[in-house]
């Protein structure tokens, strides 16, 4: 084995989604990981695109944008070191829901949405795996979401001083 693609194996198997995945698996999935940068400000992808790429974010932060016509752009999360970035590549139509910015200088490991549907397809225990841990995520940035939803609300439900 190439040092390259062992060290890429270290990467994935080190990154916090991964932690604890069986090593054969690290070994399918470092076939198609590619070590990724981007500079401040870089659009990693944009919404309606196809969702070719699945991002474990090693350093940086990445912000993640949806459009509102009368307001423009409008930041829905913030990613970071340690945390995945995109499962658009999961469910079809496997297209970008939402566009994606770095906010400072980011590396990623990069894996092959086509490459990792092809696995799921073929592994149904490397599927249950992929799933089950994107299905936490989901589930944790969902609560997320809503935690600043009921904030909002709340902050513009309070009553203004009377002049």
């Amino acid at each position: 084995m190439s040092a390259g693609k062992a060290n890429i194996e270290q990467r994935l198997g080190g990154h916090p989604f991964l932690k604890g995945v069986d090593a054969r698996h690290l070994k399918v999935l470092a076939q198609s990981a590619i070590p990724t940068q981007f500079e401040k400000d870089q659009l990693i992808f944009k919404a309606g695109e196809p969702a070719n790429g699945f991002y474990l974010i090693e350093s940086g932060k990445v912000e993640l944008q949806g459009s509102v016509l009368e307001h423009g752009p409008i930041a829905t999360d913030v990613v970071g070191p340690g945390e995945p970035l995109g499962w658009s590549w999961l469910f079809p139509p496997y297209l970008w829901h939402f566009d994606a910015r770095a906010v400072e200088p980011t590396s990623a490991v990069c894996l092959s949405g086509i490459a990792l549907r092809q696995h799921r397809d073929e592994d149904p225990e490397l599927s249950h795996e992929l799933f089950k841990r994107t299905c936490a995520v989901m589930a944790h940035r969902l609560q997320s979401a809503r935690r600043k939803l009921v904030f909002q609300g709340k902050s513009q439900s309070q009553p203004r001083p009377q002049s």
